[in-house]
């Protein structure tokens, strides 16, 4: 995570004799974890998901994961990617990885959409994507239904393995397919949080405006990097 401003407050007395002078200082140490930046507006998704909606799932539900995970491990030096590929972790979930995973997995959400995104995938995940699945069409239809399918909470990922084929998996509630070896490059957030206000319980009809929210620049620039490990 990156570092944030140590927050310094200096008081000094009015200046008497130079005995009587006091410096008053306090800092606070820059927690562990913290939220990244959305990379765009509250209100830019619209009218796809609607500002509330992000609002909410960004600043409570994001927000709150980081919040709790300092509170777990206050002067954690540990990488946020070590605690989610840890298998260890993953055998008997903590609170710890649930956290951590779902401050990953929403940070990864968010940076792979975008406002005046969506379309038909370009560039090599394109390709890559025609080659696995025949055609983009029908990795649409297999991850829309993916996405459908997966009972109560959890996450539709595109990833790829380390031979190179791509695949759609879903995983429960805060799981992560780093835990499994798997390189993520795009995700859908099926928990019910990320549709409610919107659509209440239709996630069908959510996951039909999300693919108009998908930034395939980012996907590409992901793709690239873990083609070229």
């Amino acid at each position: 995570p990156s570092p944030t401003m140590f927050t310094r407050l200096a008081l000094t007395a009015t200046r008497t004799p130079a005995h009587n002078v006091r410096l008053f200082s306090t800092a606070k140490p820059a927690p562990a974890f913290v939220l990244p930046p959305l990379p765009y507006a509250l209100d830019a998704l619209e009218p796809h998901i609607c500002t509330e909606t992000v609002d909410i799932h960004y600043n409570r539900h994001h927000g709150g994961y980081v919040t709790k995970l300092n509170a777990l491990r206050p002067n954690s030096t540990e990488n946020l990617v070590e605690l989610v590929s840890s298998p260890e972790l993953k055998a008997q979930p903590t609170a710890d990885y649930n956290m951590a995973a779902q401050i990953y997995n929403h940070t990864f959400y968010w940076e792979g959409m975008g406002p005046m995104k969506g379309g038909v995938a370009h560039g090599p995940i394109k390709e890559a994507i025609e080659e696995q699945f025949g055609s983009y069409n029908e990795f649409r239809v297999a991850f829309t239904h993916e996405a459908n399918m997966l009972f109560g909470s959890g996450w539709t990922w595109l990833v790829i393995n380390a031979e190179g084929k791509l695949s759609v998996v879903n995983t429960r509630n805060a799981d992560c397919p780093l835990t499994d070896g798997l390189t993520p490059l795009l995700v859908c957030d099926v928990w019910e949080h990320a549709y409610y206000i919107d659509r209440r319980t239709a996630r069908p009809s959510y996951i039909d405006a999300w693919w108009n929210l998908v930034n395939w620049d980012a996907v590409n620039q992901r793709f690239t990097a873990a083609t070229k490990k």
